[in-house]
């Protein structure tokens, strides 16, 4: 069975619910990751709620690793998910309730290509409004251009997929502080961003296939702003040493956004605003293989790389590691359920 994969803090919220009723209506099974501060409540029919205990006892080496209170405990819930033999994980938000248009992806798909490279952004194409994605540098975000080129329409496989949010979809805090409005995005083509482009992708409406599983690791020990912007610069890295692309699509979700603090947001944004261009610029730099099974070798020296640069600091690397153990496991689990990465 397909899952979605959800963490939080709250009792079910109203996009929860939503998200229940039309993941079950299509035949995928919700695992919500709690943490200390879940409450305990009684949790709708197709969920599958961890608490921290039960995280604990999963038999993950991750679940002891990672920090309490935080974003990155979600990991589990990608492993618990992978073990149990989705073939396909849906990440989304607890404040993300499917739009009439959600539904289920392929993984390969039809999209156009972007004809330029270097940062793109990508909501250029779906709006034209003055809107970009968190962790699309600043000095780009301010240029109020028009979108890139794009080719012809193509079928390629893209296993990672990034819907986008319709209401408060995911942007960075300056946006936020100095024109925070609600956004509406054009349904149209499909982009995809060839080798040398980079688009930041979030946590809030992306699908995953098995060949990419392993690029699902959020990092602990960065800002919980950055967790899963960087998380997502390291898998287009990757994508291109595996020959794959990185898709975006329409709005498929609209965002009720849970109550933020901006000035605590854009602090913790502070290391993107200051660090993307480097991370891009390191991650460029690096000889991956092209080996398929390669994928968990090639995190690995992404990461690396990023403590070697002092991105990242070097107590991740051990939880990177567990990751690789655990995910080597869990994909064991997937193959004797007849899923093929």
């Amino acid at each position: 069975m397909s899952s979605v994969v959800i963490t939080t803090i709250q009792a079910p919220t109203a996009s929860v619910v939503a998200m229940v009723e039309r993941a079950t209506a299509a035949g995928f099974g919700l695992v919500v990751i709690g943490d200390r501060k879940t409450p305990e409540v009684v949790w709708p029919d197709g969920v599958r709620y961890f608490n921290v205990a039960q995280q604990q006892a999963s038999g993950f080496a991750l679940a002891d690793a990672l920090p309490m209170n935080h974003y990155a405990r979600k990991n589990i819930g990608y492993l618990i998910a992978i073990a149990g033999g989705s073939p396909l994980i849906f990440d989304t938000d607890d404040d993300n309730a499917p739009l009439t248009q959600w539904r289920p992806r392929e993984a390969v798909t039809s999209a156009r290509r972007c004809l330029q490279t270097g940062w793109v952004n990508v909501y250029r194409w779906f709006s034209d409004a003055h809107v970009w994605p968190r962790g699309l540098p600043l000095i780009h975000a301010r240029q109020s251009l028009p979108a890139p080129a794009l080719g012809e329409s193509s079928e390629l496989y893209a296993p990672i997929q990034q819907g986008l949010a319709d209401g408060a979809p995911d942007v960075d805090a300056v946006w936020r502080l100095l024109m925070d409005q609600d956004v509406r995005f054009r349904n149209g083509d499909s982009i995809y961003l060839p080798e040398g482009a980079w688009c930041p992708f979030n946590s809030q409406s992306t699908w995953w296939y098995p060949s990419a599983f392993p690029l699902m690791y959020l990092p602990s020990h960065v800002s919980f702003r950055m967790t899963d912007i960087w998380r997502s610069f390291v898998a287009q890295r990757c994508l291109w040493a595996m020959g794959h692309r990185l898709v975006f699509h329409g709005p498929e979700m609209f965002q009720d956004r849970n109550p933020h603090n901006l000035m605590r947001d854009f602090e913790q944004e502070i290391p993107g605003y200051v660090g993307n261009d480097r991370i891009r610029e390191a991650l460029e730099a690096l000889s991956l293989s092209s080996d398929a099974g390669a994928t968990g070798a090639n995190l690995h020296r992404c990461y690396e790389a990023l403590v070697a640069q002092g991105t990242v600091p070097p107590i991740e690397m051990p939880l990177v590691e567990a990751w690789l153990r655990d995910i080597e496991t869990a994909t064991v689990h997937l193959a004797e359920r007849g899923v093929t990465p």
